[in-house]
C-alpha cells in the first residue's frame, strides 16, 4: 500500500527528468559567482518578475530573514498578520538576526488590509520602535492556502508608500497563487521591494529558494547570505533542479488544487470535521471535534500521513507526488474516521 503523505509539499521527490538535469548541470563556485547554473537560475527568476537581480539560498526561511535584515535596522519593527510564516515558524529570526521587533495585526480572514497597515505605522518617538517593513505571505500556509488578489496587493503597496514602509513578499507558494488567478509574475514584481520564492515546495525541487529585488539590495543580500552560512559552492546541482521546476512544474500545480477541492468536498460531509477553512489552492486546514492527534493516528493506520497544527486543527497539503488514485483512496477512507 502506497503511503499518502499529506504532511507538506516539501516532501516531493525529484522526478527522473529533474535528476537528469541536475547531473548534467554545468558547475562552478557560487561564492565566487562563477557557477553558471546558479547564475542562470538567478537571471531567470529576476527576469520572470521584471526585477533587477536575485540570489539563490538554501531555504525560504533564509531568504525571508535576509530580506528582513536588508530592509531594516536594529530597533526597527516589521508589521505582519499574526498567521505569517515569518512570525509563526522562523524561530523569532527577526529578533535574532536583525535585532528588530514585530507588530502583529489580527485580521479575521488573516489577510492584511491597507487601513490596518496605515494605522499600525508608529509615530516617530525615542521610546517607540520604528516601523520599517511590511511582510505579506501569499499564499498563507497557516490560514489554509488563502491568497491576496492582485488588486489587494496593489492597494497594500499604495498604503505602504503612503506611510513610507518597505514591502516584502513571502511568496513561498506564490506560483500556486499565480496558477489559480491567472496573473503573471511581471504583474507581481513591481508591487514589492523584494520577493522570496521557494522551489522546494509545490514546484518539486529538492532544495532552494530565491530572493529577488533590485541590484543594490541583492548585492547586500549576498553578504547576509554568507554570514548566515548560506554561501554554497557547486550549487548548480540544486539550481538546475530549480530551473527544471520552473520550466516544467508550474502549470501542473493546478492539478494539486483540483485534488484539494475533491478532498474538501468529502471533508464537508465527514462527522469528525467541525470546521473547514476556505480551500483556494493546494492546502486544506480543518478543525476537528475530537483531539487532532487522535484523528492523525486514525489516518496513519490507513497509510495517510498528516500533521496536527493545533489541538483541534489538521493540515493536508497536496503536491506532485499525490496522484489521482491516491486522492480517490483518501476520499474512500475519510468517512471511516470518527
Amino acid at each position: 500500500m502506497d503511503i499518502i503523505d499529506l504532511r507538506s509539499d516539501t516532501l516531493t521527490q525529484p522526478t527522473e527528468a529533474m535528476k537528469k538535469a541536475m547531473l548534467n548541470a554545468p558547475l562552478g563556485d557560487d561564492v565566487f559567482g562563477t557557477d553558471p547554473s546558479v547564475n542562470a537560475l538567478e537571471q531567470k527568476m529576476a527576469g520572470m518578475f521584471g526585477m533587477e537581480a536575485a540570489v539563490f539560498c538554501p531555504s525560504g526561511t533564509m531568504t525571508n530573514q535576509i530580506a528582513i535584515k536588508m530592509h531594516t535596522q536594529p530597533l526597527d519593527e516589521l508589521i505582519c498578520e499574526v498567521y505569517s510564516h515569518v512570525y509563526q515558524y522562523e524561530s523569532a529570526g527577526y529578533g535574532f538576526n536583525s535585532g528588530i521587533a514585530v507588530q502583529l495585526i489580527h485580521e479575521p480572514d488573516h489577510k492584511l488590509k491597507p487601513q490596518s497597515i496605515i494605522k499600525a505605522k508608529r509615530p516617530e518617538a525615542d521610546w517607540l520602535a520604528r516601523s520599517a517593513l511590511v511582510v505579506l505571505e501569499n499564499s498563507c500556509n497557516k490560514a489554509g492556502g488563502i491568497f491576496y488578489s492582485l488588486d489587494e496587493m496593489t492597494e497594500i503597496r499604495q498604503a505602504c508608500k503612503t506611510v513610507d514602509l518597505k514591502l516584502h513578499l513571502d511568496g513561498a507558494r506564490l506560483f500556486n497563487v499565480l496558477v489559480q488567478t491567472g496573473n503573471t509574475p511581471k504583474q507581481i514584481g513591481p508591487l514589492f521591494d523584494s520577493i522570496s520564492i521557494c522551489l522546494s515546495k509545490g514546484l518539486g525541487a529538492p532544495v532552494g529558494s530565491v530572493l529577488i529585488g533590485n541590484r543594490h539590495d541583492i548585492k547586500q543580500a549576498r553578504r547576509y547570505r554568507k554570514v548566515m552560512g548560506g554561501g554554497m559552492r557547486q550549487a548548480g546541482l540544486l539550481a538546475a533542479a530549480g530551473i527544471y521546476a520552473l520550466d516544467h512544474h508550474i502549470d501542473r500545480l493546478a492539478e494539486d488544487h483540483k485534488h484539494a477541492q475533491l478532498c474538501a468536498q468529502q471533508l464537508r460531509q465527514c462527522t469528525f470535521v467541525k470546521k473547514l477553512y476556505p480551500v483556494q489552492t493546494n492546502i486544506i486546514v480543518f478543525e476537528t471535534h475530537q483531539p487532532a492527534e487522535s484523528v492523525v493516528r486514525q489516518l496513519d493506520s490507513h497509510g495517510i500521513r498528516a500533521i496536527a497544527i493545533g489541538p483541534n486543527s489538521i493540515r493536508f497539503v497536496f503536491h506532485l507526488d499525490i496522484s489521482r488514485p491516491m486522492v480517490e483512496r483518501l476520499i474512500d477512507i475519510l468517512p471511516t474516521i470518527y
